[in-house]
């Protein structure tokens, strides 16, 4: 009887621990089937370029998949029995599993924070960055566009939308002071490019509440907006809530050096979903960066098991962050291994240029599963999905 694979999610991890394990293991000794609520693999660290009115290239996982050996199952995850090995889907359809890949990744965090889900927009995927770019598609010249949270992601945000739309009011709005996890030169560069793309920047600023056309702050400053994009938070799938597996207190799985469950051994967590050690005994961040490498860890710890080979046990550590300002401007700003900002970091065009090829990078490895390269590349950091730093 071949051993049945079923991986949760077809984002970066899950996509790729998918055509990594097809790689490595004969089709007639193992069933890899890969379930995804969407058709189509989302690029996600280009969310912020879709809101901004840009065209991604569609990507179906049928496509993509096609002549691996791996089994793309349409739907959405409703449950997982940890204890029956059995995954529950909204077809009405179950598949039982020897091994499960989890990598259903996480989305946006309101905080708590009244109006929030009722009023703000989020880019963590594809459905709220279309909902926003129509929204701003419906704006006028001069009305106020609010991002709420400066780390990497509402950076990346704020100046892309200020680039595509000129003639909208651009705000920023961070809990600390604008790009303080940075070095000096790269916070002199974030700020350059802020005023040349006309953003206005409130630091310091906690938001408290969010209207439909303002937010309001913890000393009760009120900042007009027509649109606010709440960046300030990301919060893991909660469907490892309800399973027996073993939880961090942010809700990821807690796995060993390998990815796989210390509760639960059949049972492998990836990305956003895993609870990683890093460099310094700290937990890796949720991030496509961090997230790549796990699943390379996972798909060859699980391969090598099933096939007696030696598992392997690769450190995982962090070079550099790459972030985007805009289309034709960027900061790769260079990092310790436990993601600490050095003092040398690389800015304007060519850092543009950077951050584009490893955006394409990433996603050519999704897109040729079987063909990308098995050695290990550094970790680069394209942009996180975890609570900004500098978030509000």
């Amino acid at each position: 009887m071949r051993h049945r694979i079923i991986v949760l999610g077809a984002g970066y991890t899950g996509a790729i621990a998918a055509g990594r394990l097809a790689k490595r293991l004969r089709p007639e000794d193992v069933g890899i089937t890969l379930v995804n609520a969407e058709p189509d693999f989302v690029e996600r660290v280009r969310m912020h370029q879709l809101a901004a009115g840009q065209d991604l290239k569609a990507r179906p996982l049928a496509d993509i998949f096609r002549g691996t050996g791996v089994t793309v199952r349409i739907a959405e995850v409703t449950a997982v029995d940890t204890d029956r090995r059995r995954v529950t889907l909204d077809d009405g359809g179950e598949l039982e599993y020897d091994s499960l890949v989890h990598a259903l990744g996480s989305g946006w965090n309101t905080q708590g924070v009244p109006g929030t889900a009722e009023h703000a927009h989020d880019i963590t995927g594809r459905a709220g960055a279309r909902r926003l770019r129509e929204r701003l598609a419906g704006l006028a010249a001069g009305q106020h566009v609010l991002v709420v949270g400066a780390g990497l992601t509402g950076v990346e945000a704020a100046t892309e939308i200020a680039e595509a739309r000129p003639d909208l009011d651009v705000a920023l709005a961070a809990r600390a002071g604008l790009g303080d996890w940075l070095s000096p030169k790269g916070r002199r560069h974030l700020r350059k490019v802020c005023d040349r793309l006309g953003i206005t920047v409130h630091e310091h600023t906690r938001v408290t509440a969010v209207e439909a056309d303002r937010v309001t702050t913890a000393d009760g400053t009120v900042l007009p907006a027509a649109v606010t994009v709440w960046t300030a938070g990301f919060a893991v799938h909660p469907l490892a809530r309800s399973t027996s597996l073993k939880l961090g207190d942010t809700g990821q799985i807690v796995v060993d050096e390998t990815m796989r469950s210390v509760s639960h051994p059949e049972v492998y967590a990836v990305g956003d979903a895993a609870l990683v050690m890093g460099p310094g005994d700290k937990p890796l961040r949720m991030s496509c960066a961090s997230g790549v490498p796990t699943a390379w860890q996972a798909a060859d710890a699980l391969a090598a098991r099933l096939t007696g080979g030696k598992v392997p046990r690769v450190p995982i550590r962090y070079f550099n962050q790459c972030v985007s300002l805009g289309r034709r401007d960027g900061l790769i700003q260079y990092v310790t291994a436990d993601d600490r900002a050095k003092d040398a970091a690389l800015t304007g065009r060519i850092a543009a240029v950077y951050k584009e090829l490893i955006c394409k990078g990433a996603a050519w490895g999704v897109a040729h599963p079987t063909l990308a390269p098995t050695r290990r590349h550094p970790v680069t950091a394209a942009r996180p999905a975890t609570p900004d730093r500098s978030a509000a």
